[in-house]
């Protein structure tokens, strides 16, 4: 699929943009990037002291080239990898910390679902993995054995951050596989489309993440699509109340309904987080939750409750302000729950089975 150029910004009193959205990606299939990782405080920062730029300086050091080469050419490929592999990464880090864990199968046969196959991840793309399979076998091909897929998959994530038009930041490695990999420990790791702000933040925290950490992690729904039994039930029956989300745009819901009855309908139906510019990587996702634009009740709360509404102003005003603070929350996120050494980790050759 080529890469759509992405429309001029549009303002909040004009919704054609909106419907064309929602009717072009009726066939691309995607889901909410929620944000979340795990560990605490202390663990992070010495996990943070593990890791560095120049691990792999010496034992393979064509590697940022290497994933680069794949990465670029998926995205001229398929657009929709960029959000696919973020989305992967932080789920990854959500649960059993960042080691790769998102990426093993379930084993034929087995009764313990692999963490991938669990219900918050079901919808999860099949061009993230795709991204991460294709780039572990040319960085086996030249350094066999040395890199891990969870370095693989944090470089990728970084990688696809900047191809829309993002930052671009250094990536610390060293981090080893994971061994353990359990659809089990998935549901109460990652936040829920339609999470309270009270839960997200116990979340966060219980992570290591402060509120301004989520707030701008929340950032990464400048792109990417949702489907939408995600946010249907803002459109018709808002916490059981019969009627749809106050905080939601009038134009916004009359053209989400129009894609998205209450019952039935197509399932392959997606609309974009960012209403405004949805292929590019901006600050776009700030302002539009103080335009009443949000997609998900879990981003449009960021707006509304006082311990995020001043943070979501200021990042939606400048956009070097929330690139700079993306880049210190993606390496602050990419260090929760580091694999070190044999005796907690593995290198695998297959990104999808354990060794």
């Amino acid at each position: 699929m080529p890469v759509p150029s992405p429309p001029p910004p549009s303002s909040c009193s004009s919704f054609p943009f909106v419907l064309a959205c929602l009717l072009i990606f009726s066939l691309i299939l995607n889901t909410p990037c929620i944000l979340a990782a795990k560990t605490n405080n202390n663990n992070a920062r010495s996990s943070r002291r593990q890791l560095s730029v120049d691990y792999y300086a010496k034992s393979c050091p064509q590697l940022e080239q290497l994933v680069g080469s794949v990465t670029s050419q998926q995205f001229k490929e398929a657009p929709v990898s960029g959000p696919a592999t973020i989305r992967l990464f932080f789920h990854d880090c959500f649960v059993e910390g960042c080691d790769g864990s998102i990426l093993i199968a379930t084993k034929p046969g087995s009764k313990e679902l692999a963490e991938k196959d669990a219900l918050g991840n079901k919808d999860l793309r099949v061009e993230g993995f795709e991204s991460i399979r294709k780039a572990k076998a040319l960085v086996e091909s030249k350094c066999p054995g040395v890199v891990s897929c969870a370095d693989i998959l944090a470089i990728a994530a970084r990688d696809y951050v900047h191809l829309a038009g993002g930052p671009y930041y250094q990536v610390k490695k060293g981090r080893w596989d994971g061994k353990i990999s359990m659809a089990s420990r998935v549901p109460f790791n990652l936040p829920r489309a339609n999470s309270t702000i009270d839960q997200i933040i116990k979340i966060f925290n219980a992570k290591g993440l402060t509120i301004e950490d989520m707030v701008v992690l929340s950032g990464a729904h400048t792109i990417g699509f949702a489907h939408c039994e995600h946010f249907v039930s803002r459109l018709y029956d808002y916490r059981g109340t019969k009627q749809p989300d106050p905080a939601i745009d009038p134009r916004l819901l009359r053209a989400l309904r129009m894609a998205c009855p209450h019952f039935g309908g197509n399932t392959d139906i997606v609309a974009p987080f960012d209403v405004t510019t949805p292929f590019l990587f901006d600050h776009a996702y700030y302002a539009n939750l103080e335009g009443k634009l949000g997609l998900l009740a879990s981003d449009q709360v960021l707006f509304l409750d006082p311990r995020t509404k001043s943070l979501v102003q200021e990042l939606g005003k400048d956009k070097q302000k929330f690139f700079q603070a993306f880049t210190v929350a993606m390496e602050k996120m990419g260090s929760i729950g580091v694999k070190r050494g044999r005796k907690h980790g593995e290198k695998r050759k297959d990104c999808s089975m354990h060794m």
